[in-house]
């Protein structure tokens, strides 16, 4: 990978540190170099193919929050596990590539409360749920989507090998049929 990323994490709601038994800060940046490193490797990927450093934010927050983002730009009047805001959904994201400097990959939004709900819900920990929901905001960054069956199939397969490198099981096991 020719490219260089950078993650800016920020902890917006004190959960992330007391109730969880993991170092989200270590984590984040860990399944941010797996994650990209692997698309690098393993899919056409225009953007890591650049000599570009790019960033990413990463806010760990909170449903209040998450509620919020997801009524004004979503239209959706409830709290979601994980939001994304890709940069490279826009059309003029393209023309800052030939622009010197740093550029922005968008950025990713978790609640807690509905994390902590899900995993509860699931049966598996707190832990391998946040590095399912990062991986799937990393892959949004980069402009995958799951809105068609095929887009979908190619996401999925993409964080469930990645999360397998980071020793978490496949997340969409109980889905299959």
């Amino acid at each position: 990978m020719k490219s260089n990323i950078i993650l800016n994490t920020d902890i917006a709601d004190d959960s992330w540190l007391n109730a969880v038994d993991f170092d989200v800060i270590k984590t984040s940046e860990e399944l941010k170099d797996l994650a990209f490193q692997y698309v690098a490797e393993n899919v056409e990927h225009e953007l890591l193919e650049k000599d570009k450093t790019y960033i990413v934010n990463l806010c760990l927050s909170n449903d209040d929050e998450v509620h919020r983002l997801n009524k004004q730009f979503r239209n959706m009047d409830k709290p979601t596990n994980v939001l994304s805001f890709a940069n490279i959904d826009d059309d003029s994201f393209w023309d800052t590539l030939d622009i010197d400097g740093e550029v922005e990959l968008g950025d990713i939004i978790i609640a807690f409360e509905t994390l902590a709900k899900e995993a509860e819900l699931k049966h598996i920990s707190t832990y391998a749920h946040f590095c399912h929901l990062a991986v799937h905001g990393f892959l949004h960054i980069l402009g995958f989507d799951h809105q068609e069956d095929k887009e979908a199939e190619e996401m999925e397969n993409l964080e469930t090998e990645i999360l397998a490198a980071f020793s978490i099981d496949n997340p969409y096991k109980d889905t299959e049929a």
